[in-house]
């Protein structure tokens, strides 16, 4: 037990050794054009933000503070899920050690943001702006699959939406243990994941009364950020039994 890898001086270790790992699925048999193969779980949600003008993206609007957000990973509940990456790393290609928790239990798993998007779909008064990246999970991760975040612009009526689209099934787990549990929690977990932090976004991005900033990144002495960044060390953070990190 103790404060774990997220807040430890061991992260900057761990992240080097995930840049060794390789996705831990075949994408070819994964969903895709309405195609299911082998117990996929599939996932979307969206949520309206907010709203603008009409028209190109503000440069401090719903759609800039949303981008602003879900490139820095600071949309995620901390309680839920919270991750650590350098400070350094481009958005395409970074490596990111998520920490999921649940009933006081802790997994550190592996992922790489494999694909950024910056794009306007379709025309006229149904033209899009859409931005956002997806990663895919790496070896030694509970899961397989992907996972996208868009924050999307109406261009025509100026609303703002908040999109994530994903697929994913448990990974082989030999541990027993760590296998029931992730059976009878996992998928509760990832769906309460998936809803708050459509909440947490739509309360970033509207702000708060006393007109302060966006939250954005933090990085410690040893370049690693740590996000969200209001995911300090608290009393019960220093509980909790760690049951697998890429490391083991």
């Amino acid at each position: 037990m103790g404060t774990g890898l997220i807040h430890s001086a061991d992260a900057p270790r761990a992240l080097a050794e995930l840049a060794r790992r390789q996705i831990n699925y075949d994408p070819a048999m994964a969903p895709c054009d309405g195609r299911i193969a082998g117990h996929w779980h599939l996932d979307s949600g969206e949520i309206e933000l907010g709203t603008e003008a009409p028209g190109p993206p503000l440069t401090d609007g719903v759609f800039a503070r949303a981008c602003f957000l879900v490139r820095w990973y600071e949309f995620t509940d901390p309680a839920i899920v919270r991750a650590v990456y350098r400070a350094d790393s481009d958005l395409l290609g970074r490596d990111m050690l998520l920490e999921a928790r649940f009933f006081g239990l802790r997994f550190h798993l592996g992922v790489r943001v494999t694909a950024v998007l910056d794009e306007v779909r379709g025309s006229g008064s149904g033209a899009q702006r859409v931005w956002g990246w997806s990663y895919q999970t790496l070896q030694g991760h509970l899961e397989q699959g992907r996972l996208n975040y868009e924050v999307i612009k109406d261009l025509a009526s100026g609303a703002v939406g908040f999109r994530v689209v994903g697929y994913s099934r448990a990974a082989p787990i030999r541990n027993p243990l760590i296998r029931l549990g992730f059976a009878l929690f996992g998928r509760r977990t990832q769906t309460r994941f998936y809803r708050t932090i459509q909440q947490r976004m739509r309360s970033l991005v509207n702000g708060p009364a006393d007109g302060r900033s966006l939250p954005g990144p933090g990085s410690r002495p040893d370049g690693v950020v740590v996000a969200p960044s209001g995911a300090g060390t608290r009393p019960l953070d220093r509980v909790g039994w760690w049951v697998h990190h890429p490391g083991r």
